[in-house]
């Protein structure tokens, strides 16, 4: 069987790769276009794509009855693929959960930090060579411990987030969910019945929730009005869950104290006005990146394309 890897990857999952597959590499980290999507979808049995590479309803609408059967994507989030229209054009979809778990969980507990502390500028103070020495009232943030962490999604990454939270830093955590349950490990977590009332209660809110029609722009104008004017939003999910514009709005209006940011509604692209703010701190995606953890989720998906070429039930099927 061919199988195609959309990115470089690390040597370890191509080695593992090639023992089952013949195995083609595409040498760019840029995502893959139209064109190229309709000839993987052609010639190969398997595809590895990744994020931003949009296997969408009109690519499966323009190409003939694929010989591809599999996309065996490498990452958690498969927000980029249309996993209906692969369906109905008879190609199934795995990801990689579990590997990206615990490294997301620590850059949301990196920006929590930088955020609330006011890290990123005062690294930039340093920087540009205008910080004039200690004082009692400078650079003045929120103290973490024992605030109330409000979780927007409690899946894997929010619940270790929230364990995160509440045993290293002894935060009261609070969330809000479409299926409210009990945390094991987290007996006193609080399910909060609204958006908006996990928004007024809580000190910090992260976004741990998928990225689906239901969550698009779900942090809206009218969710971060509900936020008190110390808080500090953190998203480590998907950039368009968060209405980008309405964001910047209360960030320069001082509506919130701040955000920290590894994700971005038309990503790789970043507002000059958002760049512009001192009181947010923008990552480049950085959640999984650690190459113990990339090659994990790359094995991970190998592992579901081994699976698929021996008939045998995909570990992780979406």
């Amino acid at each position: 069987m061919k199988l195609l890897i959309t990115r470089p990857l690390p040597e370890v999952v191509l080695t593992a790769a090639r023992r089952d597959f013949d195995v083609a590499v595409r040498d760019s980290n840029t995502p893959v276009t139209e064109a190229e999507m309709l000839d993987a979808l052609a010639e190969y049995d398997v595809i590895l794509p990744t994020l931003g590479d949009a296997f969408k309803a009109p690519v499966f609408a323009a190409a003939p009855p694929p010989r591809a059967k599999l996309l065996a994507n490498f990452g958690v989030g498969y927000n980029h693929i249309d996993v209906r229209a692969a369906a109905a054009a008879g190609v199934q979809v795995t990801n990689t959960p579990g590997a990206v778990t615990d490294a997301t969980a620590d850059i949301a507990m990196t920006l929590m930090l930088m955020s609330a502390r006011r890290a990123s500028e005062g690294e930039r103070m340093v920087r540009a060579g205008s910080w004039r020495g200690w004082h009692p009232t400078q650079m003045l943030g929120l103290h973490l411990s024992g605030k109330t962490l409000g979780v927007v999604g409690m899946g894997r990454i929010g619940q270790a987030i929230a364990k995160r939270a509440h045993f290293g830093f002894g935060m009261p955590i609070h969330y809000y969910t479409r299926t409210p349950r009990d945390i094991p490990g987290l007996p006193d977590a609080q399910a909060v019945d609204t958006l908006q009332g996990l928004m007024a209660v809580s000190d910090v809110v992260v976004i741990a929730a998928p990225a689906t029609a239901q969550t698009h722009h779900l942090i809206d104008a009218k969710a971060l009005e509900a936020m008190q004017t110390h808080a500090h939003l953190i998203n480590i999910a998907r950039g368009d869950i968060i209405d980008e514009t309405a964001l910047i709005d209360a960030l320069q209006a001082g509506q919130i104290a701040g955000a920290g940011l590894d994700v971005y509604e038309f990503e790789p692209k970043v507002p000059e006005a958002l760049i512009a703010l001192e009181n947010v701190v923008l990552l480049p995606h950085l959640g999984t990146a650690a190459l113990e953890v990339r090659t994990q989720m790359g094995l991970m998906a190998v592992e579901n394309a081994v699976a698929f070429k021996h008939g045998k039930p995909l570990p992780n099927a979406v």
